[in-house]
């Protein structure tokens, strides 16, 4: 029977900035435009970090009942190791993928946006099949495309609009920064297992493109977030703010860029996620000020 301890590892604590920090930029840019609602602003966050535990349980179980984790490098699996029976890890899915859709419904039913519902829908129906399912499309190439869609215009579009109603070119370019970059933590990731993956069959878009090629995506897309806030400093100077999160993420482009591969690169997913939420935090201490 697996332990709190490891059922708390199972969420894949690491991951979480990528369910924070697009709703930290949507708030952010709601304040942007004096339309900022917190306790709406906190039932988003609610609704992502909640799908995001969601699909990491999905995940784990998902992979670990086709036997993809069997001999994976990377983060404490509860199926794969058998610390867990696949239908708790299921059940533990379930419960957080409808914790995530209750506070769903709360949010839609203070904004009356109920179209929402539909997104919601959309972001469930992806977080199970990713890895799940008799087609995942996790496992056709596809994943990098998904999270950046449901990580960045999803989540950040959709904390930005359910509190103001409209969508703003501030909202646009942080969800292309936070889907960019939440890509490059799975492109990290499927970096790192790309000869598990590839004996296994999972498809994923490193074993397409092969490890050269692989480095040089997560490398453009880490790029994208200090663009875009460079573009942002025509409307909010204070943007420029932005670039103190490069430091932090320095440590993962040296280790991707050095060719280091297996448990080395387990450091660059939680550097580019903190390099993620760094970023977010202080867009959104730039749009505040401005």
């Amino acid at each position: 029977m697996a332990s709190v301890v490891q059922w708390i590892q199972g969420t894949r604590p690491r991951t979480l900035p990528n369910s924070i920090a697009p709703v930290v930029v949507g708030a952010a840019a709601a304040h942007h435009i004096d339309e900022l609602k917190p306790l709406y602003a906190v039932l988003a966050l609610v609704v992502s970090v909640a799908f995001q535990i969601g699909v990491n349980f999905a995940n784990d179980y998902s992979d670990g009942i086709r036997g993809t984790d069997d001999n994976r490098v990377g983060p404490f699996r509860l199926t794969g190791s058998g610390a867990a029976e696949a239908k708790h890890v299921r059940l533990a899915a379930f419960v957080s993928l409808g914790a995530g859709a209750v506070a769903g419904v709360a949010l839609v039913a203070l904004s009356g946006y109920w179209w929402l519902l539909g997104l919601g829908a959309v972001c469930i129906a992806g977080a199970w099949f990713y890895t799940g399912g008799k087609r995942p499309y996790g496992y056709a190439g596809l994943g990098e495309i998904a999270v950046f869609l449901f990580f960045g215009p999803a989540a950040v579009l959709g904390t930005l609009y359910v509190q103001s109603g409209e969508v703003t070119g501030i909202g646009i370019g942080g969800s292309i920064a936070m889907g960019a970059i939440s890509a490059a933590v799975l492109v990290a990731n499927n970096l790192r297992d790309i000869p598990t993956d590839a004996v296994s069959g999972k498809r994923t878009l490193a074993v397409v493109l092969g490890d050269k090629d692989t480095r040089r995506l997560y490398l453009a897309l880490v790029v994208v977030p200090f663009l875009i806030a460079l573009g942002m400093t025509v409307r909010v100077p204070y943007a420029l703010l932005g670039f103190l999160a490069a430091p932090i993420l320095l440590p993962a482009v040296r280790r991707v860029a050095a060719g280091r591969g297996g448990k080395d690169l387990i450091p660059v997913l939680q550097f580019t996620g903190l390099a993620m939420l760094a970023w977010a935090v202080l867009i959104s201490v730039a749009l505040v000020l401005d």
